[in-house]
């Protein structure tokens, strides 16, 4: 049976996730970013929380789970460096797998942006929750990991059937727009950067994105073929990206 999400921004620029086991009825937060938030949205909807499914250890994802667990009983689920922060009741990484009711998560290991990130991905519902690691035409900055880790996570997700539904952490895709026509004039970039500024003037969401529609056009997928325009080798691969996450972290417009 299919898996409802339930998407709603909270804080400056996140997105909340709520998602709903048909069969079973059982309701899961993917990150903690505002609980109270959470818990609103989960009234409003009449849903049973019985799991947290954290990315990452960061505050704007884990820093909601003792709040959560102690207003819902749920049981946070997720990386070990989540700990730093606050408590778990199983830790988890790539290959590992997390049921809600009879939705089976696949934990992906995506570490890059933290050493542990991972990503959720429902394989029959073609669905996956990825954190900070890979952004509508973005991808998160390397605060712990290096450029061949990042690389080698965002490929994995690539490697991901193509109409799978990429539901990232955050509304920063207007932004990521202006840095890619910087490095990338390709037709299909033009174009899908006039389709989200558009959608952002009209206040619209442009989380989801789907795994087709980012290795079509998103610089940081993109970068060996963008490799001169950042003055970098086209192999090894990681280093074509990390020029490219490189002139994003530097860019001004």
């Amino acid at each position: 049976m299919p898996l409802t999400v339930h998407q709603f921004p909270c804080l400056q620029d996140n997105y909340g996730f709520l998602v709903r086991d048909a069969a079973s009825g059982l309701a899961a937060c993917i990150d903690t970013p505002d609980a109270g938030a959470i818990l609103r949205e989960l009234g409003r909807l009449d849903w049973k929380l019985a799991l947290i499914l954290n990315t990452h250890w960061h505050p704007d994802h884990a820093g909601g789970n003792a709040e959560l667990q102690a207003a819902t009983g749920a049981q946070a689920v997720g990386p070990a460096e989540v700990t730093r922060i606050a408590a778990l009741d199983r830790d988890v990484g790539g290959g590992d797998q997390v049921m809600l009711g009879e939705t089976r998560f696949e934990v992906i290991e995506t570490g890059g942006h933290t050493l542990g990130h991972i990503a959720y991905y429902d394989a029959a519902d073609r669905i996956a929750f990825v954190g900070d690691t890979l952004f509508a035409l973005g991808c998160g900055r390397l605060f712990e990991g290096a450029p061949d880790q990042m690389w080698a996570s965002l490929q994995r997700l690539a490697g991901l059937p193509d109409e799978t539904r990429v539901y990232c952490a955050h509304e920063y895709t207007a932004a990521n727009a202006r840095f890619a026509l910087s490095v990338d004039d390709d037709p299909a970039v033009k174009a899908r950067a006039a389709e989200v500024f558009a959608a952002r003037e009209r206040g619209e969401p442009t989380v989801p994105t789907t795994i087709g529609l980012e290795k079509a056009t998103n610089p940081f997928l993109r970068a060996p073929l963008l490799a001169e325009r950042v003055g970098a080798p086209r192999e090894p691969a990681y280093e074509a990206f990390a020029a490219v996450r490189a002139a994003k972290d530097g860019f001004k417009g």
